[in-house]
């Protein structure tokens, strides 16, 4: 996972103001690099590192699992999950942990199903979860209800999320700011989003370490509010 530290070391301010943030951020999903997007300090305050779906490999799901830490995730358009069945999975579950789901940070969770592409073993090693990551992106370019059944199955190891139908008229969060950049740079409505943690504290990757940690890696950092700002 990432850490502090290093931030003089590899403060590079002419690199990073040469350009526009969104700007440069849109130019790298363009080209499939992720990015790294910290959402607001007065809503989850995380930083999470984003793949267009289509482009991740085992290496980059090598790097979430080490580098983030957190929960890899497949965001999914409003529409493409509609077209594929996709429901909010609190919607389904009848049982009494899903009554009064309060959240502190938004008023309702976008998580989905739970999948596995068929052709995958355990769904949990790197290439296993590459290969679901990277074909969702696939389909998602032309969503279609019965390749997704012959395709995949649930429950898996790659967690989906349904954006908001309006998207960041509705919600802000990573789901939303994820499927948004998509949109704005011309790729599939479907998008990986994970966590960055902080391995000494445990808790959220500072935005100052995660700058770092862009700047180390030559990986563009963006606040969520210069993307709602510019695309929405």
């Amino acid at each position: 996972m990432a850490g502090h530290a290093e931030a003089d070391a590899t403060t590079d301010p002419e690199t990073e103001t040469e350009t526009d943030p969104v700007d440069r951020t849109l130019a790298a999903f363009r080209r499939g690099d992720p990015v790294l997007v910290h959402d607001a300090a007065d809503r989850e305050g995380e930083t999470d590192l984003v793949y267009p779906a289509s482009d991740v490999d085992a290496a980059a799901v090598a790097r979430m699992r080490n580098d983030a830490g957190g929960l890899v995730c497949v965001a999914l358009s409003d529409a493409v999950s509609e077209e594929l069945g996709l429901p909010f999975v609190q919607e389904t579950i009848d049982h009494g942990l899903a009554a009064d789901h309060d959240l502190a940070y938004d008023e309702r969770s976008s998580f989905s199903l739970t999948v596995n592409h068929r052709e995958t073993f355990t769904g949990i090693t790197d290439a296993d979860r590459a290969l679901t990551i990277s074909e969702l992106g696939a389909l998602a370019a032309a969503p279609d209800y019965d390749q997704f059944v012959d395709a995949f199955r649930a429950p898996g190891h790659v967690h989906l999320l349904r954006a908001a139908p309006d998207l960041l008229d509705d919600r802000k969060g990573h789901t939303e700011l994820g499927v948004a950049l998509a949109a704005a740079a011309d790729r599939e409505p479907a998008v990986v989003v994970c966590e960055m943690l902080d391995d000494e504290t445990g808790g959220a990757l500072s935005p100052p370490d995660a700058r770092a940690y862009a700047r180390r890696h030559g990986l563009v950092y963006v606040e969520g509010a210069a993307l709602v700002d510019r695309l929405n």
